[in-house]
């Protein structure tokens, strides 16, 4: 079985921050992305993923840009390497989603993939109330999904398709509106921009909430999920297997973990490492933290650090509006009596899997992982920092590949490298279809 590794892009850019690099005359934001991304295509590494948040302070993105146009950017100076951008159903319209990342799979000839997030923050930024709830959220979602791919698949194959004269050959009769109806859009499509060079964008969902595994384990080809121990990732992949083969989808979707690594040239450095991470953290802070991986509304400034925490402070998840499927994540952890100070440890992560060791360790834990069958795509951080980068490629990577667990190039497009079910291609590309000839008038549906 062969892994696939893509490369984590925080905030506008990652190391050094974006505020720093708003300041510095010499470089702009994308400069330590750009760097980023050639380190990764010359490690063969299949995508470059961009995360997001849509709210100032909260904890992660800070300062992060808007990732759609950061990684289109970025698709003009990669050739190969997958572009991942995090936007949202909740505050976006599915006509504008279609067409924004059918561009972005035009401008990057078949490398874009839309990683869809329905938002735990943000709502004051989109004038939308409360946020609504997961159930709502996730209802919008679905039929999001519902529409974007209609509007991805209103272009039917031979639409357009190059002619003899080299011109390009619109049929209309193969354009079909979508006619939608449904319980937040009413689109009547279709879309206005050609057929994609992947068929559709790879579909990346991130939750793992009750709602969030439906939703995954129906329309998502990749998900995303914080799975901070083995029997989490078992539990995990166990249930959205299991429902998206009720759905008829077999070995979909592949399960997409972030890998928060230490590394050390000995295991004894990268414990030394792991302690003075531990010993600089901010405890009061962290109590806040905790907090709100629990959903939010718990009150820890009396509990002891040492103390564990009572199941009294457990959350009601089926109550909570906000990340639900962290909050189990660290419900779990109270009820297997782990102290406050592990609790703020573990939220350093927010719940995400850390492992701390050697190149040949870290292949260990990440081996255990894809023969279990619960790890197909990971993410790794830190390409910007020099010594991170020298250990992924020169340690990790080649260890990885000598197990067989990294393939040794690039195969194609984005759905090509990640070992996805091909779709129908695009007849022509976007470039090509600036000269159209018409056979015959536009054909309705209705």
């Amino acid at each position: 079985m062969t892994g696939r590794f893509l490369a984590t892009i925080a905030g506008a850019g990652g190391h050094p921050g974006p505020y720093e690099l708003a300041l510095d005359p010499e470089r702009s934001t994308l400069d330590t992305a750009r760097l980023v991304a050639a380190r990764a295509e010359a490690a063969r590494i299949d995508a470059l993923f961009v995360p997001d948040l849509l709210e100032f302070g909260a904890q992660g993105t800070i300062g992060a840009q808007e990732p759609l146009v950061f990684v289109a950017a970025l698709s003009q100076v990669t050739t190969h390497a997958g572009l991942i951008a995090t936007v949202s159903t909740t505050f976006h319209h599915p006509f504008n989603l279609a067409r924004m990342f059918g561009t972005l799979d035009h401008v990057s000839n078949g490398r874009a993939a839309w990683n869809l997030v329905t938002s735990s923050i943000g709502e004051r930024n989109f004038g939308a109330g409360d946020l609504p709830s997961p159930e709502q959220r996730y209802a919008r979602a679905a039929e999001t999904l519902d529409v974007v791919n209609a509007l991805w698949g209103s272009w039917r194959p031979g639409a357009l398709r190059p002619g003899p004269d080299g011109r390009a050959v619109l049929d209309p009769a193969l354009i079909r509106p979508i006619d939608h109806t449904g319980d937040h859009f009413t689109i009547e499509g279709p879309l206005n921009i050609p057929p994609l060079p992947q068929g559709r964008p790879v579909l990346i969902q991130s939750g793992q909430s009750a709602a969030g595994i439906a939703l995954g384990a129906r329309y998502a080809e990749i998900v995303f999920t914080a799975l901070p121990s083995l029997a989490d990732a078992h539990r995990f992949t166990g249930a959205i297997r299991s429902q998206a083969a009720a759905h008829g989808r077999t070995g979909l979707p592949l399960i997409f973990s972030s890998f928060h690594a230490t590394y050390g040239a000995t295991e004894a450095e990268a414990q030394r490492l792991v302690r003075d991470r531990l010993a600089a953290i901010d405890y009061d802070a962290g109590r806040a933290l905790v907090a709100d991986m629990l959903g939010g509304g718990v009150d820890l400034s009396e509990a002891k650090l040492d103390d564990p925490l009572p199941s009294s402070l457990l959350p009601d998840l089926a109550s909570l509006n906000r990340r639900r499927g962290r909050a189990e994540i660290f419900s779990r952890l109270i009820r297997d009596g782990r102290t406050l100070r592990e609790l703020v440890q573990a939220a350093q992560d927010t719940g995400h899997w850390s492992v701390a060791g050697t190149p040949e360790q870290l292949a260990d834990a990440v081996e255990e992982r894809f023969r279990a069958g619960v790890l197909d795509v990971l993410s790794l951080n830190g390409l910007a920092d020099d010594r991170e980068h020298d250990f992924v490629v020169n340690g990790l990577l080649p260890e990885l590949r000598r197990r067989g667990i990294v393939k040794p190039d690039y195969r194609g497009t984005l759905r090509e490298n990640l070992g996805l079910p091909a779709l129908q291609p695009a007849a022509v590309s976007i470039s090509q279809s600036a000269t159209i000839s018409t056979s015959k008038p536009a054909a309705s549906s209705r």
